[in-house]
């Protein structure tokens, strides 16, 4: 069984920054793909960052050059280092897996999700 345990949410002000973790459990060995949704209240989940199991990155373009995916040595976590933080990121941050090479940046593709974490910016 695949689990996917987020940490590293919290309230900052605008302009402040936060990092995220994504830790992925159960089925390791294979190649797989992770990403970074968020969903704000009444909003639907939007994706934010993805990246492949080799290491290729892309952001949704309201936070290119502010947010950053990697992966960690193992490849079993994943982080999200947000700098630059707005008002407008305040949501529910959800990490994503899915067993690909490639990198993914459709929510309909990904099989496992975690519970989510709360970020929070204060204006």
């Amino acid at each position: 069984q695949v689990q996917l345990v987020e940490s590293g949410g919290g309230l900052v002000q605008a302009g402040g920054s936060l990092s995220l973790s994504c830790a992925i459990s159960g089925r390791t060995l294979s190649n797989y793909a992770m990403g970074w949704f968020r969903q704000a209240p009444g909003k639907e989940r939007e994706f934010v960052a993805a990246i492949s199991w080799l290491g290729v990155s892309i952001y949704a373009d309201s936070v290119k050059g502010r947010l950053t995916i990697s992966r960690g040595n193992a490849k079993s976590t994943v982080f999200l280092q947000m700098n630059s933080l707005k008002p407008e990121d305040t949501a529910l941050y959800y990490c994503a897996a899915d067993f690909q090479v490639g990198v993914i940046a459709d929510k309909g593709e990904y099989d496992y999700w975690g519970q989510g974490t709360q970020v929070t910016v204060s204006s």
